[in-house]
Parts: structure tokens; C-alpha cells; sequence
């Protein structure tokens, strides 16, 4: 898996981008598998998923676990980071 990490970081110039539904998510990690050289397959076989999976996020299929999605972005060295005003501030008194 090293070496599908180290081929998207030198392919890729973009740090983060806004995601707003399913579709976006299925289009970079389409994109990302893609640049990896990797079939459908061989991602899911990567990643410990079903090849449905792979399918089923590449078409926005919203139904994909959390859970799931998150070793596929682990995989693809995709980063999951959430960003909002409320998170700079202390989130402890709630």
C-alpha cells in the first residue's frame, strides 16, 4: 500500500476541497482509485471491503457505513478533517 500512497501524493496538488453529497465522494474516490492504478477490486481488496462497496461509492450511493468509507479514504490516503467556528472554541462545558 506504500507505494499507491506515495504515487497520489506526487500526482495530486490539491490539499482539501468542500464536499456537499454522495456524488462528490464517489467522484474522488473514482478519481483517487484511478490514479492508484487500481480496479474496483483491487481496491476492495486493499481496503478489507466488499467490491460492491467500492461500486456503491463511486455511484453516491448514500447508504455506505461510515465506517466503511473510512477505510477506503485510508486506503487512498484520503483524509477525513471536519472544520467549523463551534471546533476552535472549547467544546468541553457541552
Amino acid at each position: 500500500m506504500g507505494n499507491i500512497k506515495k504515487n497520489l501524493q506526487e500526482r495530486s496538488n490539491i490539499t482539501s476541497v468542500a464536499v456537499n453529497n454522495a456524488n462528490e465522494i464517489g467522484k474522488i474516490v473514482r478519481t483517487h482509485r484511478k490514479m492508484a492504478d487500481l480496479t474496483q477490486l483491487g481496491l476492495a481488496e486493499l481496503a478489507g471491503v466488499g467490491k460492491t462497496v467500492i461500486f456503491d461509492i463511486e455511484k453516491g450511493k448514500s447508504t455506505v457505513k461510515f465506517e466503511t468509507l473510512l477505510k477506503v479514504f485510508k486506503t487512498l490516503n484520503i483524509s477525513f478533517n471536519l472544520n467549523s467556528p463551534i471546533l476552535n472554541k472549547d467544546l468541553e462545558n457541552y
